[in-house]
């Protein structure tokens, strides 16, 4: 991590777009700490948009279609509920930042509904051809890895180049993110700046089932 603490009263949406752009992002120590600080990580996770691994039981839950997946419906609500957390780097200037950033068009949402209330979801930062993840959440069994699928599918749609996932899990790892360096990471953020990709654009997928098969064959060509 690099950089000071800073005030975020004086950032606007525009000079977070070209932190990203250099290779920064935001975060707080604490929900509750007014200030920020910009991070540069030595090692940056990544998932590549071809690699992304759906296992035989993710494959099944993904089948069953007893969900309903949307994008943009409530972006506010997504990121409340990935703050929703006894730890967590989300204070109220991040979110006031990713609200603007979601009215400019730079940042989305994708929720996964059961029963009529939110069961999981996924938002980030995009710009270019870049996909800056920002967090998930999961409030039902295997709500946040429905909502991965569904995003990945949908980056690799859009003409995405990067998805950023800032730093690499354990969960993440499992599911096919990978580590690499800041020099490679700012090398693949350049190719995807230099591109243009649309998140709203592709229509959502008719079933789970249709996720799947497209993973399968993109993981094929791979």
């Amino acid at each position: 991590m690099s950089g000071a603490p800073q005030d975020g009263g004086g950032l606007t949406p525009e000079l977070v777009l070209r932190a990203y752009a250099a290779g920064l992002f935001p975060m707080a120590e604490r929900h509750d700490d007014p200030e920020l600080f910009w991070v540069d990580p030595r090692r940056r996770g990544v998932i590549p948009l071809d690699g992304f691994r759906i296992s035989r039981s993710l494959a099944r839950r993904l089948r069953r279609d007893d969900y309903r997946v949307t994008v943009d419906a409530d972006f506010e609500g997504v990121i409340d509920a990935c703050a929703d957390r006894e730890e967590t780097w989300i204070n109220a200037e991040i979110r006031r930042l990713c609200l603007a950033l979601h009215g400019l068009g730079h940042a989305h949402s994708l929720e996964v509904w059961m029963e009529g209330r939110l069961a999981g979801g996924v938002y980030g930062v995009t710009l270019g051809a870049a996909f800056f993840g920002e967090s998930m959440f999961s409030r039902r069994t295997d709500g946040s890895k429905i909502a991965l699928a569904w995003l990945l599918d949908r980056l690799r749609r859009a003409g995405f180049l990067l998805f950023d996932t800032q730093f690499l899990t354990p969960h993440l790892a499992s599911l096919g993110a990978v580590e690499i360096s800041r020099a490679e990471y700012h090398r693949r953020l350049a190719r995807a700046l230099a591109r243009e990709a649309d998140f709203t654009a592709p229509a959502l997928p008719a079933s789970g089932q249709e996720v799947v098969q497209r993973n399968t064959q993109t993981s094929k060509r791979a």
